[in-house]
C-alpha cells in the first residue's frame, strides 16, 4: 500500500525486510527507523486503502467500564485499547489494525463484534499507561488513589480529605475540566450515587454519561474543587456557591461553582465559561434574514428598554454582548453591571456585581446613571427595584438592555408586572423583546437528505393534502464518531421578535394577559419560536425533532 501511495519505492522495501529478518520486530517500526516513512504516513495510507477510521486518543475519556472488557495483559500484548462499547460492538484502537489474530482474541474475550480504529503507536502506549495502572489521568489517577491514601494535613476530619499538591485527585480533576474544554461542554456535573459517583458533562445542551468513579474518592473529588474556588471544605451541610478562573491550553476559563446536599452527598455543578472565545456577529448567531434587520433598526434608537428572554443557559447574555458590539462607536459611552462578567469587551465599562462589596444589580445600576451613560447593559432584572429603575433609565433617555427568564416574548411583560412594575411604566419604556432558544445542529459529517412522511408535512399545514407531487426535502445526521453518533455537533439560536408598538401597548396598560398579546403580535406577522425554527429545518441547519423538542411548551405552529 506505501507502494502504490509513492511513500516507498521496491528497494526500500527490500532493504527493510532486510533489516527486519536481521533485528526482528514488525515492518512498520523498521520502516520507520529507516526513516522511509513517518507513522503519520502509515495511518493515512491504511485510513484510505481499508477504510479504517484514525482518531486521536487526547480528544476522548473512556468509561471505565469499557476497558474492564480487556484485561492489561490482552491490551498490551497486542497494543490495543477499548474506546466505546455499542449495541454488540466495540470500537477498538490499534496501532496496527490489520492484526487480525488480535482482533480474533479481543472478539472471542469480550463476546463484541470489533470495529478497529487505527492510532500511532507512541499514542497508544501513553493511553494504555494511562488507563491501565500508569500514574497519569483520568483512570491511572484514579488507580493510583486507590492504592496511595490523601495525605492528612491536621487532626481536623475535615481536612483530613484535603489531598496534597501532587495527590492524583488534582490530576483527575485537572483533566475532567480539561477533557470538558476540548469536547465544548458547558456544564460539569459530580453526583453522588450509591457506591459511585457520576460525572457527567452537558454538551450542546444535553447531558452525557462520562464516566463513574469509585465512592471512595467522593470526599477527595469535593475538597479539591472546594480548594479551586476557595469554599469553606468543612461545610458540607448547606450550598455554596463559588467561582475561580483557569488555563486550559492557553485558553482563560472562568468556571461558576455550586454545591447542593443531598442524601447521598454533595452534588457538584461546575459552569465553564470561555473568556478567551471570539463573539459572532448577531446574523452568525442564528437571527434570521427577516428578524435581523428589524432588531437592529430597534436597537439603534437612542432610548428604550430591550430585553432578551430565554431559560438558563439559552444564549442571552451572549445575544447581548454581540448586539452592543454592533452599536458599540467612539461616540458612545456603554456601560454594562454583570454577574458575572462573561466576556471583555473593548471600549465599554464592565462593572462586576459583588454583594459581600455592597454592589448589586440595583445599587450598581444607581451608580451607573451618574456616570452620563449613553447605552446601559444589566446582566439580569431580578427583582421590583432593579427592574423600576431600569424602566425609569429607559424613560429618561438611555437605551437599556437587560435579559428575563420567560419562555417567550410576550411573557417578559407578565414577568414585570409580577415583580411590581407599572404597567404603564412597562408600556412607555419597553421598545422591543427579544426570545430565544438553542438548538443543536445536524453533523456535517454524517448529514444527509431524507424525505419525511407525508403525513407528517400534512399535519403539520406545510402542504395541501390535495397535492401529489409537491415533495420537502429536510436533512438528519445519521450518526458518526464525530458527534458521537448523535447526528448533532454545535447550537444555533432561534429568534422570536416582538416589537412594543402602539396596539401591544394598548393591550400592556389595560394588563392583558401573555396569550392576548402573543396573539395580536402573531396575527401582525411577527414570527413564533417554533415558525423560526421550522425555517432552519427547511434549510438544513437543523432537525425537526429538535425543534419540537425545545419548543414543546408552545402549542401553536401558525
Amino acid at each position: 500500500m506505501l507502494i502504490a501511495e509513492g511513500l516507498l519505492n521496491q528497494d526500500q522495501l527490500d532493504r527493510a525486510l532486510k533489516e527486519q529478518k536481521r533485528l526482528g520486530g514488525r515492518l512498520g517500526s523498521v520502516l520507520r527507523s529507516l526513516k522511509y516513512v513517518t507513522e503519520e504516513d502509515i495511518i493515512r495510507v491504511l485510513g484510505r486503502q481499508m477504510g479504517i477510521p484514525h482518531m486521536a486518543l487526547s480528544s476522548i475519556i473512556i468509561d471505565p467500564d469499557v476497558i474492564e472488557l480487556v484485561p492489561e495483559l490482552a491490551a498490551r500484548r497486542h497494543q490495543v485499547l477499548p474506546l466505546f462499547k455499542k449495541a454488540g460492538a466495540l470500537t477498538l484502537a490499534m496501532a496496527d489494525p490489520l492484526n487480525v489474530f488480535a482482533i480474533d482474541d479481543i472478539q472471542q474475550a469480550t463476546g463484541c463484534r470489533i470495529s478497529p480504529v487505527v492510532v500511532t503507536e507512541e499514542e497508544l502506549l501513553r493511553a494504555i499507561d494511562r488507563y491501565y495502572g500508569g500514574p497519569g489521568v483520568p483512570q491511572g489517577a484514579l488507580r493510583e488513589t486507590e492504592l496511595r491514601p490523601l495525605e492528612k494535613t491536621s487532626e481536623s476530619p475535615a481536612d483530613s480529605a484535603v489531598p496534597a499538591e501532587d495527590s492524583p485527585v488534582i490530576k483527575f480533576v485537572n483533566t475532567l475540566i480539561a477533557q470538558a474544554v476540548k469536547e465544548g461542554a458547558s456544564d460539569i456535573h459530580v453526583e453522588p450515587e450509591g457506591e459511585t459517583i457520576r460525572i457527567r458533562y452537558r454538551v450542546d445542551g444535553l447531558l452525557r454519561d462520562v464516566m463513574t468513579v469509585p465512592k471512595a474518592l467522593q470526599a477527595g473529588i469535593a475538597s479539591r474543587i472546594k480548594v479551586m474556588a476557595d469554599l469553606d471544605i468543612a461545610e458540607r451541610r448547606v450550598p455554596q456557591d463559588g467561582r475561580v478562573e483557569v488555563d486550559v491550553a492557553g485558553k482563560p476559563i472562568d468556571i461558576r461553582l455550586s454545591t447542593l446536599p443531598s442524601i447521598l452527598g454533595e452534588k457538584i455543578v461546575m459552569r465553564l465559561l470561555d473568556k478567551g472565545s471570539v463573539l459572532l456577529g448577531l446574523k452568525e448567531l442564528g437571527f434570521s434574514e427577516a428578524t435581523l434587520p428589524r432588531f437592529e433598526r430597534l436597537a439603534q434608537r437612542p432610548y428604550g428598554l430591550i430585553l432578551v428572554t430565554g431559560a438558563t443557559g439559552s444564549g442571552k447574555t451572549t445575544t447581548l454582548y454581540s448586539l452592543l458590539q454592533s452599536i458599540n462607536t467612539p461616540e458612545k459611552n456603554i456601560v454594562t453591571i454583570e454577574d458575572p462578567v462573561e466576556y471583555q469587551l473593548k471600549r465599554i465599562t464592565q462593572v462586576q456585581v459583588n454583594p459581600k462589596a455592597g454592589i448589586t444589580f440595583a445599587n450598581g445600576l444607581r451608580s451607573i446613571l451618574r456616570q452620563d451613560p449613553d447605552v446601559v447593559m444589566v446582566g439580569e432584572i431580578r427583582d421590583r427595584e432593579t427592574a423600576t429603575i431600569a424602566i425609569q433609565a429607559a424613560l429618561t433617555g438611555h437605551l437599556v438592555m437587560s435579559t428575563l427568564h420567560t419562555n417567550d416574548a410576550a411573557g417578559a411583560v407578565a414577568r414585570l408586572v409580577d415583580m411590581g412594575a407599572e404597567p404603564f411604566l412597562i408600556a412607555s419604556a419597553l421598545t422591543a423583546v427579544v426570545a430565544q432558544k438553542l438548538v443543536r445542529k445536524i453533523c456535517q459529517k454524517c448529514k444527509t437528505a431524507y424525505l419525511p412522511p407525508r403525513e407528517l408535512i400534512e399535519e403539520l399545514g406545510l402542504a395541501s393534502p390535495s397535492s401529489e407531487t409537491d415533495q420537502v426535502s429536510w436533512a438528519k445526521g445519521t450518526g458518526c464518531k464525530a458527534c458521537r453518533a448523535s447526528g448533532y455537533t454545535g447550537r444555533i439560536g432561534i429568534y422570536e421578535l416582538l416589537p412594543i408598538d402602539d396596539a401591544v401597548r394598548a393591550l400592556v396598560i389595560s394588563r392583558s394577559s401573555s396569550s392576548e398579546i402573543r396573539k395580536l403580535a402573531h396575527a401582525a406577522g411577527n414570527r413564533s419560536l417554533r415558525i423560526e425554527g421550522l425555517a432552519k429545518v427547511f434549510e438544513g441547519i437543523t432537525t425537526l425533532e429538535e425543534i419540537l423538542r425545545v419548543t414543546q411548551d408552545i402549542e401553536e405552529f401558525n
